[in-house]
Order: C-alpha cells, then structure tokens, then sequence
C-alpha cells in the first residue's frame, strides 16, 4: 500500500508539472558538452530545487533555423503538449546571410502556431557580432522586439551576453559555449523562467 501510494504520488506530480519546450540550435543542443552538464540539464535541477513544477523538453538541433523550427514546430507542439514555448533560433540564419524580411516572417509564423495552441511563448533575443556589417547586424536583431511587440509576446534577453565575449567561456570557434560556461547560462535563464 505503501509503494502504491508513493508510485500515484509521483504520477500526479508527473502530471501536474508544466512543460517548457525548447526549440533552438546548438548553443541549446550543447555542442561539444556532455549531456549532464548541459545547461538545460543544470537549469532543470535548480528548477528542481527551487520547487518549481517545470519541465523542460529540449528539441534543439545544432545547425537549427528559424526555417527548420518552422517545419518541425506543428509536430512538436502536438507531441509534446507544452506550456511554454522559449524560441532561441536565428543565429543560424544570420550566419548564413539569409534575408531579413524571412527570418522575421519565420520566427512570427511559429509563434502564431504555438499561441493558436494557447502555448506562452517566449522569445529570446539573438545577437551576432559586428562582422555582419552594421546595417544587417542591427535589422537583425531588431527582428526580436519587432516580432515581440507586434505579436504580445515575451522577449528575454540573450543568454550568452555574460559569456559571448569572454575566450574563457568559449570553445576556440569563438561561437559555441564551453562547459565553464554551462552554469552561467543556466543561471541567466533561471533569471526569467522561475517566474514562468
């Protein structure tokens, strides 16, 4: 009696947890970190710890973007059923030279698809470095707010602005977090999804 009651407890916190899904690229796969001490890994654990009832399902893919999220989000929505829907793409987009105006209407149209499915989506400002050229650089990210203010959704910052331009925390291609770094991402996404 006493194991069944501890199995039923257990389901019904299982079932009771919210679901944030991610859906991002490799800074969000962790490449080249193993998978324990990725930071969606460290960040469920000190969600675990603070009681926050928050599960994370990460479908973040390296080399991700905003038009492959745009294929894969219908599916992902229907088999995974989130609350929460955090988009960290476009860097892929952006290193690749594709135009504005696609990126944007990418990143608009997965956000309308999750919020049809009454999903809270949260979207998270990209930055990239200035050798774009300053004009791309500037449209680009100012795709984020753009799309944020005209769709009524959540804009949180960049989770490498602590990490991006310090060596120490990035692997030698100056693009991808290292492990020290894993922590520190954690902890500025923790910033913004305990209030979830």
């Amino acid at each position: 009696i006493i194991l069944l009651s501890i199995v039923l407890s257990q389901q019904t916190l299982g079932e009771d947890s919210k679901r944030l899904l991610i859906l991002g690229d490799s800074i969000s796969a962790g490449y080249g970190i193993s998978a324990d001490r990725q930071w969606t890994h460290i960040l469920q654990r000190k969600l675990d710890l603070s009681g926050k009832n928050l599960r994370i399902v990460n479908a973040s893919s390296s080399g991700e973007t905003t038009g492959g999220g745009l294929s894969k989000i219908q599916s992902l929505l229907k088999s995974n059923s989130p609350d929460y829907l955090l988009i960290e793409l476009g860097g892929n987009d952006a290193l690749r030279g594709y135009p504005i105006d696609k990126i944007k209407f990418n990143l608009q149209e997965i956000c309308k698809m999750a919020t049809k499915q009454k999903v809270v989506v949260v979207l998270m400002q990209i930055r990239i470095p200035p050798n774009y050229g300053r004009k791309y650089k500037e449209a680009f990210e100012a795709i984020y707010t753009e799309v944020t203010k005209e769709l009524n959704i959540q804009l949180v910052p960049f989770m490498l602005n602590n990490v991006a331009l310090d060596s120490d925390l990035m692997f030698p291609d100056g693009i991808h977090p290292n492990e020290k770094a894993q922590p520190l991402i954690a902890e500025e996404v923790f910033k913004w999804a305990e209030s979830l």
